[in-house]
């Protein structure tokens, strides 16, 4: 797009907006200080480099067979710096274990170290990407239907082992990047029919997760999230949200709230305002959840401008860390990466360009209608305007001009992987 075309929008924009308060060039360095957690295991639909097959397992599983997907290290980082250069701003790489450099090895999940990652943390450090980390609980012979919660004490161990070398890991992460890597623990234990053990499942998850975090580190920080259910684990959640909460709130540990894991009719908009009065910061995972936890590409929806309007109002960016978590394999797997993170994004200028002053006036006053009426004009003011400057300034495609190097991208590049 013309850079006048885009400069005369732009400059409409902040007139339209100035008008009802609100300073654009303010939320645009705001939304530059935004840095989405990319998650690596779009580009290959959870598959990582420890297993030849790549089978899923323990109550996850990505849908479609679009051809194209990344197959080994090389194809897989290539494929998040041609996102990344397709995405304004400056971002951070979230990693699972499984994605570790094994060098054609197979390292089982209690021997994994610090120096698996060594490349990935050189390579970030070469790219201006700071990562986060995963421990991974599924897809492995042990992990059956319940890992860190699994009354077996043999296999509990192994997967308190497994953990505890991912917070030393994510926290050598942290030390090499001057900058805190979020860690993420998600287990999927559960069960898939009726048990009558709820209570016992659930504190034989507490006190694993006492063990793991019983070592403190300064350079990592570590999340818990919780699910509804997984598939073949329906009926019961060891880990689910009233446990996840409890344990934060208790622990001072932050609560990962995936905009796939609760009953479609829940807000998880809601939850924010709650969370920061009694736990540290807040995690993100953002997905688009079509049928629960389907985990189909985060688009500028409803749930997503809300939890994000929801952040802004709270005046919590700070406290607020963004990652997405979608595995959509029924479609261009680097175009996925680069929907759902401007979907996001886009998702944060509406918010932080929002005439909250003038509406917080209105309802501080009583003035309902007022209130009600600013808030439906304010969805129509032009803030596409600013979103395309914003691109513009970053130096990547603005509008839709992005297809177009995806495909260029697929023809030259994913098309031709077996």
């Amino acid at each position: 797009m013309k850079q006048e075309l885009v400069q005369r929008a732009y400059d409409i924009a902040v007139e339209r907006y100035a008008a009802v308060g609100v300073n654009v060039e303010a939320a645009l360095t705001k939304l530059q200080r935004v840095s989405l957690s990319l998650h690596c295991w779009q580009a290959d639909d959870v598959t990582g480099f420890e297993r030849a097959d790549g089978t899923l397992s323990g109550g996850i599983q990505a849908t479609g067979n679009y051809p194209g997907k990344a197959r080994d290290l090389q194809e897989l980082r290539a494929d998040i710096l041609k996102a990344k250069s397709l995405i304004p701003g400056t971002h951070r790489l979230s990693l699972h274990e499984i994605y570790g450099d094994f060098g054609g090895e197979f390292v089982d999940r209690d021997q994994v170290e610090p120096r698996h990652f060594a490349g990935w943390i050189a390579w970030a450090r070469e790219n201006g990407l700071k990562l986060d980390f995963n421990s991974t609980s599924f897809s492995h012979p042990k992990s059956g239907d319940l890992s860190l919660a699994n009354p077996d004490k043999a296999i509990r161990d192994f997967w308190i082992e497994h953990t505890k070398r991912c917070r030393l890991i994510s926290e050598e992460m942290g030390k090499a990047q001057g900058d805190p890597c979020i860690m993420n623990l998600w287990v999927h234990d559960g069960s898939k029919d009726i048990t009558v053990n709820r209570l016992r499942y659930r504190q034989l998850l507490k006190e694993s997760l006492d063990e793991i975090f019983a070592t403190p580190y300064r350079h990592m920080k570590d999340c818990i999230e919780a699910k509804l259910f997984g598939i073949g684990l329906e009926s019961y959640t060891v880990g689910s949200y009233d446990f996840y909460l409890g344990y934060g709130a208790s622990h001072g540990k932050i609560v990962t709230l995936d905009t796939g894991h609760f009953h479609l009719t829940e807000s998880v908009a809601d939850k924010v305002s709650s969370l920061l009065l009694f736990t540290p910061e807040i995690m993100l995972h953002v997905s688009r959840p079509i049928r629960w936890d389907s985990d189909h590409v985060t688009i500028m929806n409803d749930d997503t401008l809300d939890l994000a309007k929801e952040i802004i109002r709270a005046d919590a960016l700070d406290r607020v860390h963004v990652g997405l978590d979608y595995f959509d394999a029924s479609i261009n797997r680097v175009g996925a990466y680069v929907i759902g993170s401007r979907a996001t994004q886009k998702c944060f200028l509406q918010a932080l360009l929002e005439p909250l002053d003038l509406l917080r006036e209105h309802e501080a006053n009583g003035r309902f209608f007022e209130r009600l009426a600013l808030l439906e004009e304010a969805k129509s003011l032009p803030w596409n305007a600013a979103w395309d400057m914003f691109c513009a300034r970053n130096d990547v495609p603005v509008g839709e001009e992005f297809i177009v190097d995806i495909q260029r991208y697929e023809r030259e590049v994913t098309s031709k992987r077996s």
